[in-house]
C-alpha cells in the first residue's frame, strides 16, 4: 500500500479539542496518518486533544491547519463529503464501503471530509466533493459523533485496502471482448438442434437475453475456457 493510496482526514471548523484527539486515535488505529483541520473554533495546538488521544500524539503533531476547504483538498483527485442529508445535489451518493474501495483502488490521492460536530457540513463543502458518503444508520436515530464516522471511514478503507493490495488475491482481468463472443457463438452452437430455440420468431429475442446473462459476470479467460469445456462436453454428450 502506497502512503498516496491512503485517504486524508479533513475535519472543517472542528469544535472540541477533545474529538479531535478522539479521532486522530480512531485514525491510527486504521493506519491512517494525515489529518487536515480546517478553521479548528479554539485553535491549534489544542492540549484538549492529547488526552484523548490515547498516544496517537503523531497525528495531531503532524495536523495541518488550513483556512478553507478548498486549501485542504487542493491536492486531492478525488474528494468525498460525508453527511446524513444528501441535499439534493446531483452528486453519487455511496456508503462507507462503496467510497472506501474506490479510494484503495485509486491511484490519486483523496480526501473525506467531516463537518462540525453540532451541523455536519455545509452545502458549500460538500459542493467541493465528487460524491457524498452516507452511513446506513438507525432512520429514527441518526446520530453518529464525529470519531464514530470517522472510525467506521477509516475501518472501511482498512478493509478496502487490504482486499485490493492483497498479494493473495491479485486482480483479474476481464476477458477481451472476442473471448466472450467465442464463448456466446459456442453455446448459441450447441443450443441449436436441441430445440431450445423455439419457436423460431423468439430466437432473437432470446439470444439477447442468453448474451445479457453471459455479459454480466465479467469472465476471466480461464473461467471462458471453462465453460467452453463443459459446452463442448455437454454437445459431444447430446
Amino acid at each position: 500500500m502506497t502512503h498516496a493510496s491512503k485517504p486524508v482526514i479533513v475535519l472543517v471548523e472542528p469544535q472540541l479539542g477533545e474529538n479531535i484527539g478522539k479521532v486522530a486515535r480512531a485514525m491510527l488505529n486504521f493506519g491512517l496518518e494525515e489529518l487536515r483541520l480546517v478553521a479548528p473554533r479554539d485553535g491549534w495546538p489544542n492540549p484538549a486533544a492529547v488526552p484523548t488521544a490515547a498516544g496517537a500524539t503523531s497525528v495531531l503533531d503532524k495536523a495541518k491547519i488550513c483556512e478553507s476547504v478548498s486549501e485542504a483538498v487542493a491536492d486531492c483527485g478525488h474528494v468525498y463529503a460525508t453527511t446524513v442529508r444528501p441535499r439534493g445535489m446531483p452528486k453519487p451518493v455511496l456508503t462507507p464501503a462503496a467510497a472506501c474501495a474506490e479510494i484503495a483502488e485509486s491511484e490519486a490521492r483523496s480526501a473525506i471530509l467531516f463537518g462540525p460536530e453540532r451541523s455536519g457540513l455545509d452545502a458549500e463543502a460538500v459542493a467541493l466533493a465528487r460524491a457524498i458518503v452516507t452511513v446506513p444508520v438507525n432512520p429514527e436515530f441518526g446520530s453518529l459523533n464525529l470519531a464514530q464516522a470517522v472510525v467506521l471511514l477509516a475501518y472501511e478503507y482498512s478493509r478496502a485496502a487490504a482486499i485490493a493490495h492483497s498479494p493473495e488475491s491479485p486482480a483479474i482481468a476481464p476477458a477481451p471482448q472476442a473471448e466472450l463472443d467465442g464463448l456466446i457463438a459456442h453455446l448459441f452452437a450447441a443450443l441449436d438442434g436441441t430445440g431450445y430455440f423455439f419457436p423460431p420468431d423468439r430466437t432473437p429475442s432470446t439470444k439477447r437475453t442468453l448474451r445479457s446473462i453471459l455479459t454480466k459476470p465479467g469472465w476471466s479467460s480461464a473461467e471462458i475456457q471453462a465453460l467452453r469445456g463443459v459446452f463442448a462436453a455437454l454437445r459431444r454428450k447430446a
